[in-house]
């Protein structure tokens, strides 16, 4: 869910604002991936941990883009198609529940810890957009690819959208 604005600069430039929070599930394997990098360095010889689970708390994202977009009239009237780049910015808080081994001791327990990430890095984005309605709504499906270059920069994904923008004259 998201708050998207576009400003047509041009015919053919715009640039777009979007501020949201990604579907529940859509990183959730990620995250759970991620859960040893937040452990190494606090054990010590002897002692083990086994995640049990993990809930996002929450999961938001705002970025900018720069758009440059072409009539696609021959296929259908008031269709445009739109490809660009720009800069996406993440800020995600999950909870992390987890089984605390210590061999030496014999003692267990549960524990839990709150990690929140940020991270950051570019988008490219393909996209449609119709805008052929008797009132000012356009409706756009776009895909993304967002590529993390602050804290795991090996971590690419796809990602997309699919909305209805009212269109100020």
């Amino acid at each position: 869910m998201a708050v998207t604005y576009k400003l047509y600069a041009s015919r053919n430039l715009a640039f777009s604002f979007d501020v949201g929070r990604t579907a529940n599930g859509l990183y959730n394997e990620y995250y759970s991936n991620v859960f040893m990098d937040y452990m190494r360095d606090s054990l010590k010889e002897g002692v083990s941990v086994q995640q049990l689970s993990h809930r996002v708390l929450s999961d938001l994202f705002l970025e900018g883009k720069l758009l440059y977009q072409w009539d696609a009239e021959q296929i259908s009237k008031g269709l445009q198609v739109y490809t660009g780049a720009g800069w996406q910015w993440r800020s995600a808080d999950i909870r992390y529940e987890y089984l605390y081994n210590d061999a030496l001791t014999g003692a267990s327990q549960v524990n839990i810890f709150n990690q929140t990430r940020f991270t950051y890095g570019p988008v490219a984005v393909l996209g449609f957009e119709y805008a052929y309605f008797s009132i000012p709504i356009s409706a756009f499906i776009e895909v993304e690819w967002f590529y993390d270059v602050g804290l795991d920069p090996s971590y690419n994904r796809f990602q997309g959208g699919v909305g209805l923008r009212y269109v100020f004259r």
